[in-house]
């Protein structure tokens, strides 16, 4: 029979297993910090009445933060002297933003229930919420995520496929993390809402074919064909409702009226033009799987148990 000293550490080492090993849960501050979601909700409010187009900003934030190690807020992380984070890395830089929203909701929080809260689980809820309040479905967010004390901006330059990707490689940047094709054409349709950059889009306006030539010379009116020249004019993803939550991305697409080289690429002749179609033509589908997306990106290599930090500044680590 095992000592008693013996039998505690077993107990003891049985419950850092457990914890450290813990799934992600919608109630996981339900005793906590009951407060987190009506606090990350205001803020949320706040924000997009200010501006729409900060809901896309965030959705966006959730994504470049789970394609890089997992969803542990390490693209939240500012650089230091002594640290390089990933906020300069090329996917991230003059696309990501929010930063601001974010730092609100974690002051909002932290009054609410102070050190409890991650970082990572308020970008997961932010997105959420952003869907939500653009009219969008609703889901029940699963959290339990921990901060990351490091971050890859190697990773984030190498991981997080650019607007010039072919389907080929959307579908394997996507499957590196442990998601489907469905999950890559369902988590595009995100780009129904908010705006992008000149630069991202020019060359589709200019130089290909697989895309509607009025469509084409309206973008071309906004964004001049010299390189440096109005690079970062915006126009909006969604050209029917950039404001709204809605299938109409995918009727865009259909029309050859997508804004990206990585947009069109999806109804183009490939493999995803009839999962193309169906959202086109079923908005109910295409909320309950884009639901069901977010959800399996958010499991994405969670730090959980006494991995990682409840982080008090989410540009910091402690």
């Amino acid at each position: 029979m095992a000592s008693s000293s013996s039998l505690v550490l077993i107990l003891a080492t049985a419950l850092l297993l457990a914890t450290s090993f813990a799934q992600l849960t919608p109630d996981f501050y339900s005793e906590s910090c009951p407060g987190v979601f009506s606090a990350v909700r205001s803020q949320i409010g706040i924000a997009l009445e200010k501006e729409k187009r900060m809901g896309a900003s965030l959705v966006r934030m959730f994504f470049h933060d789970c394609f890089v190690n997992g969803c542990d807020g390490s693209v939240l992380l500012d650089d230091t002297p002594t640290f390089i984070g990933e906020k300069r890395a090329g996917p991230n830089m003059n696309s990501v933003r929010g930063f601001e929203v974010i730092d609100a909701i974690k002051a909002a929080v932290e009054e609410v229930c102070p050190g409890v809260v991650s970082c990572a689980d308020i970008i997961a809820i932010a997105a959420r919420d952003s869907v939500v309040e653009l009219g969008g479905p609703n889901w029940d967010v699963k959290l339990g995520r921990r901060d990351a004390m490091t971050a890859s901006q190697a990773l984030a330059n190498t991981s997080i496929p650019a607007p010039t990707s072919n389907l080929t490689k959307l579908i394997s940047s996507f499957a590196v993390q442990g998601l489907s094709v469905q999950d890559m054409v369902v988590l595009s349709g995100a780009h129904t809402i908010g705006q992008a950059r000149c630069t991202t889009f020019r060359n589709h306006i200019y130089s290909e074919s697989n895309i509607d030539g009025f469509f084409a010379g309206t973008r071309q009116a906004y964004c001049p064909p010299s390189n440096g020249t109005g690079d970062n004019n915006l126009a909006p993803l969604d050209i029917e409702t950039p404001n709204f939550f809605d299938n109409s991305y995918y009727k865009d697409l259909i029309a050859k009226r997508g804004l990206l080289h990585s947009d069109q690429e999806l109804f183009n002749g490939g493999s995803t033009d009839s999962q193309v179609s169906e959202y086109s033509e079923n908005s109910d589908a295409f909320y309950a799987d884009f639901v069901a997306a977010m959800i399996k990106m958010g499991d994405i290599k969670p730090l959980t148990g006494y991995d990682g930090e409840v982080r008090k500044n989410c540009r910091v680590v402690n």
